[in-house]
């Protein structure tokens, strides 16, 4: 018997219908999620550590009675990476030396140096880039723990510049991961917190006496952390909302069916909630998929996770060809897109919207989840469409320079005070005609 999955065609009538609900995504308790965040903001702005305290008390069940427990030493994040055998302290370093690599390119690349130019009469104008001075890293730590997650937001604000970055994870039972810690060594993360959840968001955001306020917080997490995150907005700032993972494969039916379907399971695995579809235009590789997921799925440790969210987010879709699957995706605008075909750039040119792009059929999204180099922190829930991957430009702001000359204020304050008046804005008009002369 094959694995529930939903097989959906591009040509059938209602097919657009079929997208749209197999793509919307509507947490049923987020009315109750964002009321129970709300109190948990509004405790922590007015008690501080306190209330950090007691929730991580309850949530994490942590027996600490002081938020200094909580903090994690230097020390021991050095003795956590001392711990790890070899091999896995050379994957984690390695990783992390790509990661730097491609965002200090980035940094280069992507205009951080700032500008000015001089105009004929002497006015100066230009523009300065400066880091964040603090920035918070949310870290998950529910079903499972992301080093690499500590690697794709803290390198990059320290390629930036950042001058003090604060990392927050939860440890429920106190349990706490090794290679998260020696990811933050790694990574010159400057303090850690075992603290998660709205109240961790709250803590971040508005300050406490133990944790210090941040400029931004960036950082995947749950529902919770999502909803704390949309609230704070404004007091600091976010990189983005997080919704569950995605995964899209566009392939031509070259590429070998199992690479294909274990692709897919890689997203699958995330939560029940994470969606994993492929397009192709070949029915019959369709179905050869659809076998390769039936005959892996039962050797996977998170089996039972993967078949729940294939069969209530995943599709098998046969398009016409790969134009189509190209118009499709641009649609979709998903997070992970895979373009497993041959001449995968070809098609690639034709991809407006997505938040990273694997091309060609050894470009496996797990590559890029762990070591290839670009963030993995992407857009979700179609947001593609109008954001991009967290990077060095996440952890700048900007600030436009002027420095106009005295011949430059004669020509500007007459267009500026014109303006002005016909704003009806007297004190800004006469401010600009008080500099030319008589």
């Amino acid at each position: 018997m094959l694995t529930a999955i939903k097989r959906l065609d591009s040509s059938q009538t209602g097919f657009e219908t079929q997208l749209r609900q197999l793509l919307a995504f509507e947490a049923s308790e987020d009315a109750a999620i964002d009321l129970s965040v709300q109190q948990i903001l509004a405790a922590v702005k007015a008690r501080g550590d306190a209330a950090v305290l007691e929730y991580t008390q309850r949530f994490d069940r942590l027996t600490a009675q002081h938020m200094s427990e909580l903090e994690i030493p230097a020390e021991e994040l050095q003795a956590a990476l001392a711990s790890l055998s070899s091999e896995r302290r050379h994957a984690l370093e390695a990783a992390a030396e790509r990661v730097r690599a491609y965002h200090q390119r980035q940094k280069t690349e992507c205009g951080s140096a700032g500008f000015s130019y001089t105009e004929p009469d002497g006015t100066i104008l230009g523009q300065k880039v400066s880091p964040l001075d603090r920035v918070g890293i949310y870290v998950p730590g529910g079903k499972a723990a992301y080093p690499s997650s500590v690697l794709m937001n803290a390198i990059p604000a320290r390629v930036a510049g950042v001058q003090e970055i604060i990392m927050v994870v939860p440890t429920p039972d106190g349990v706490k991961n090794p290679l998260v810690l020696a990811a933050a060594a790694i990574a010159g993360v400057d303090r850690v917190f075992t603290i998660g959840g709205a109240q961790a968001v709250a803590a971040l955001a508005f300050g406490t006496e133990q944790i210090p306020q941040v400029d931004k917080i960036v950082g995947p997490g749950n529902a919770y952390v999502a909803a704390a995150k949309r609230r704070v907005f404004g007091t600091v700032g976010i990189d983005m909302i997080a919704g569950p993972s995605e995964i899209l494969v566009l392939c031509d039916g070259s590429t070998d069916p199992d690479w294909v379907a274990m692709d897919l399971f890689s997203q699958a695995e995330h939560d029940e909630l994470a969606q994993s579809i492929l397009l192709c235009h070949d029915a019959a590789y369709l179905d050869a998929v659809h076998a390769s997921i039936d005959k892996l799925l039962a050797s996977m440790p998170r089996a039972d996770i993967i078949r729940t969210s294939l069969a209530n987010r995943g599709a098998l879709i046969k398009v016409r060809d790969m134009q189509e699957a190209c118009a499709i995706a641009n649609d979709i605008a998903p997070e992970h897109l895979e373009i497993s075909a041959e001449n995968a750039q070809q098609w690639a040119d034709r991809i407006r919207h997505a938040g990273a792009m694997f091309l060609g059929r050894f470009s496996s999204e797990s590559l890029g989840d762990y070591c290839a180099g670009p963030n993995h922190v992407l857009p979700t829930s179609r947001t593609a469409r109008f954001s991009s991957p967290l990077g060095v430009y996440d952890f700048q702001k900007r600030s436009s320079m002027i420095q106009v000359s005295e011949a430059g204020a004669q020509s500007l304050g007459k267009i500026a005070a014109e303006l002005a008046y016909g704003e009806g804005l007297t004190a800004h008009a006469r401010s600009a005609e008080l500099r030319l002369k008589s």
